[in-house]
């Protein structure tokens, strides 16, 4: 009876639920790769993390559509959405962003901005997900641009990083603004936090 009860949750989830738990997987991945990378700049470990992120969006939209198809969606499907994604699409991506050179204290700043947008969108699209459905089973469009898209700015990492443009060449250099350093490019950051958490852009959700 006890061991029924320790297995209650596993035995809870649903088929979509486990491809959830491959996109969480995929960025913590995606974390350790970075870590990897710090400690031994072999630009692999970079191209790995950045794939992992590619592929944990790949587990993310197979979820979605597995729930759909089975018709089984949950309160516990739709947390654990959003907790893989933070890691996979909020976390993962300023990890890179770090590790590439964008270390800074401004550069920090706007990291933190990025993710507390996306950890806030995500909040906000659990909140209102009923309302924005509108009666049916599936949501109609987004407010602000969902998580995944700031796969965008790792994709640009992973072309610099191809051009050997990371660490002290990162594209658009670097500068002082007052004691601390600032790198441009983290500014793609910035507006994709920017983005998701904006509530007059509307996207249809496909």
């Amino acid at each position: 009876m006890k061991q029924g009860k320790h297995l209650s949750m596993i035995r809870s989830f649903h088929l979509a639920d486990w491809f959830t738990l491959g996109n969480a997987a995929c960025g913590v991945g995606a974390l350790f790769a970075m870590m990897s990378y710090l400690q031994s700049p072999d630009v692999r470990h970079l191209f790995f993390a950045c794939a992992l992120l590619a592929l944990a969006l790949v587990f993310d939209v197979i979820d979605g559509h597995v729930a759909r198809w089975r018709k089984q969606s949950s309160v516990l499907g739709r947390e654990l959405d959003s907790l893989a994604d933070v890691i996979s699409f909020g976390v993962a991506p300023a990890a890179i962003a770090y590790g590439v050179g964008m270390n800074g204290l401004w550069d920090r700043v706007i990291l933190l901005y990025f993710v507390v947008c996306g950890v806030s969108r995500l909040a906000r699209y659990n909140v209102t997900a009923e309302d924005l459905a509108q009666g049916s089973d599936k949501v109609k469009y987004f407010e602000g641009t969902p998580i995944p898209t700031s796969l965008l700015p790792v994709i640009v990492i992973a072309i610099a990083a191809g051009y050997g443009a990371i660490g002290d060449h990162l594209w658009f250099g670097m500068l002082h603004l007052g004691p601390w350093r600032f790198h441009p490019l983290v500014l793609m950051f910035a507006v994709s936090g920017t983005l998701m958490i904006s509530r007059t852009l509307h996207i249809p959700k496909l």
